[in-house]
């Protein structure tokens, strides 16, 4: 995605041969770490990859993955109302993925790729910078250990994963600025225009045109809302914000989306979903066993909500979000899903607010749907079955595809 995205025409130099290309590494990791003050531990190995290649190995790394964990984040996605019922996840991140690289790094190998897909010159140029960024924080702050903290279906890997790529996004473009005569900082109008626009819903991406709101946005967010995260840190603290970022990790979204929360040291909450034995009885509870669990975070909601009510009406109510936290069941024998979640919101007001609105997102992806009652309890049925909403004070409560 990263390549996709960048105003390649700020670089002031002609195409150049692809051996050329790495006869600049040596050149870019000094200015990375005059820029960072971070020293360069050793070089970074760097190679063309073909293409089909690239996508063989994200396949590889989608199979590595376990079959029941594919399969309880794609049940989980379509619970929500993130993807369609019909979509295939792992198959369809492997396209999304394949289609929109232009490099990477690989932390495991310590060694980074540039596709040879890439345009040759200034895109390829501002990619292997981006990368060689990784590869100098890698040397200083494992990205393995750091991207690998707690569990992957947390809001707080979301939030690390757009430290990571949005301090190599500001970092590169630090270096187009200092390489062009300027400071070494991004400019607050490049900033707007990098982040202003996707630049790929066209024909020349048909993948990521296609593709639910809640899949672009997982792409984009790491780098838009990183790159500014790491902007308003930077000029707040200056150098020592790139570290800091790591050994101080955001532990939300909302602290990427909101870097005075994160200055603040603003915690999520951790809410307690509601228990199936509650809404089953202990008798039927047994006959589920967890799925998956995990956190939902301002990201998460202000995506399910745009994708149903006007686009700052979902981000201004997400905004008031505290903490939120899903379990998934399935019947041992009929397969089955229930959904239980807690969300707790920043005021009673708020909590009812996010209600009125998530009613409006299952109604929105349900074919059929039926409710009963009005204000602080809810009920009735969706496509996924019956279900329980209610509002408990600052939190709203969810048990979603219990049997009719």
């Amino acid at each position: 995605m990263f390549a996709r995205l960048l105003l390649a025409a700020l670089f002031v130099s002609t195409a150049f041969a692809q051996s050329t290309l790495f006869q600049q590494v040596d050149e870019m990791v000094s200015a990375l770490s005059d820029i960072t003050g971070w020293r360069i531990e050793r070089k970074v190995p760097a190679e063309m990859l073909t293409k089909e290649k690239f996508r063989r190995y994200v396949d590889s790394k989608m199979k590595d993955s376990s079959r029941e964990q594919l399969h309880a984040e794609e049940v989980t996605l379509k619970m929500f109302g993130f993807v369609p019922q019909d979509y295939d996840l792992a198959k369809e991140t492997v396209d999304l993925v394949s289609e929109q690289a232009a490099a990477f790094y690989d932390y495991n190998k310590k060694r980074l790729f540039i596709l040879d897909s890439t345009t040759e010159g200034n895109e390829q140029r501002v990619a292997l910078v981006h990368e060689l960024a990784h590869a100098l924080a890698d040397q200083h702050h494992p990205l393995g250990k750091f991207m690998h903290k707690g569990s992957p279906d947390d809001d707080a890997s979301t939030a690390r994963q757009a430290v990571m790529e949005g301090q190599a996004t500001w970092l590169t473009w630090a270096y187009v600025s200092r390489r062009n005569g300027g400071e070494a900082s991004v400019p607050a109008e490049m900033i707007e225009e990098l982040t202003k626009s996707s630049g790929s819903d066209n024909t020349e991406f048909p993948v990521f045109t296609k593709a639910p709101l809640y899949m672009k946005e997982s792409l984009v967010f790491p780098y838009n809302e990183g790159l500014k995260f790491q902007d308003a840190i930077f000029h707040r603290l200056g150098r020592p914000a790139f570290d800091q970022v790591f050994t101080r990790a955001p532990q939300s979204t909302q602290q990427i989306l909101h870097p005075g929360a994160y200055l603040a040291a603003k915690k999520p909450t951790e809410p307690e979903p509601p228990s199936l034995q509650s809404a089953l009885g202990k008798k039927e509870a047994k006959q589920y066993r967890l799925l998956a669990e995990g956190s939902l975070g301002e990201f998460d909601f202000s995506v399910l909500l745009r994708q149903y009510v006007p686009e700052q009406q979902g981000a201004e109510a997400a905004s008031h979000w505290r903490g939120a936290s899903y379990r998934l069941y399935e019947n041992k024998r009929d397969k089955s899903d229930v959904l239980t979640y807690r969300a707790e919101w920043d005021s009673p007001e708020s909590a009812q607010k996010f209600e009125e609105l998530y009613l409006r997102v299952m109604r929105g992806r349900s074919k059929k749907f039926e409710k009963s009652g009005e204000g602080a309890a809810v009920s009735g049925s969706g496509d996924s079955g019956a279900f329980r909403l209610s509002v408990k004070g600052d939190a709203v409560e969810s048990i979603e595809g219990l049997k009719n």
